[in-house]
């Protein structure tokens, strides 16, 4: 192989390189909606194992972390974009103070996880 054949190979699995960490950057697709009292969070997690997936609220900050075993190649590998492992930290819509103790349930469904958070009360302020 020449210099140039060497030097496409070497441009294109650094691009892949970068789309990858794109990727994972950019994943997983998350929705939020208030739904009465509840704030409701869909996170597409397709290709992870339910078991593999671990959620964290944290004051207004939900921890999403999932990894799974990569797929050993049959042979070569052109392009693998799916990601392997995901670590992402998603500041929620709701106001928490410190001291309170976030507390939600889960559930897992063909690669969806959904997540229903208790909006904390409030109370309006009387002006006087």
């Amino acid at each position: 192989m020449g210099i140039g054949g060497y030097m496409a190979r070497s441009l294109a699995k650094e691009l892949d390189n970068k789309s990858r960490e794109f990727y994972e950057f950019v994943m997983p697709a998350i929705d939020m909606v208030e739904d009465g009292s509840e704030l409701v969070v869909t996170i597409d997690l397709p290709g992870f194992a339910k078991k593999d997936i671990g959620l964290r609220i944290t004051g207004s900050v939900l921890s999403i972390s999932a990894k799974r075993e990569q797929d050993e190649a049959l042979g070569i590998v052109y392009y693998r974009h799916r990601p392997v492992k995901i670590e992402k930290k998603i500041v929620l819509p709701i106001a928490v103070k410190d001291e309170d103790k976030v507390v939600g349930k889960a559930t897992y469904d063909n690669g969806i996880v959904t997540i229903k958070v208790p909006i904390p009360k409030s109370t309006n302020i009387p002006i006087t």
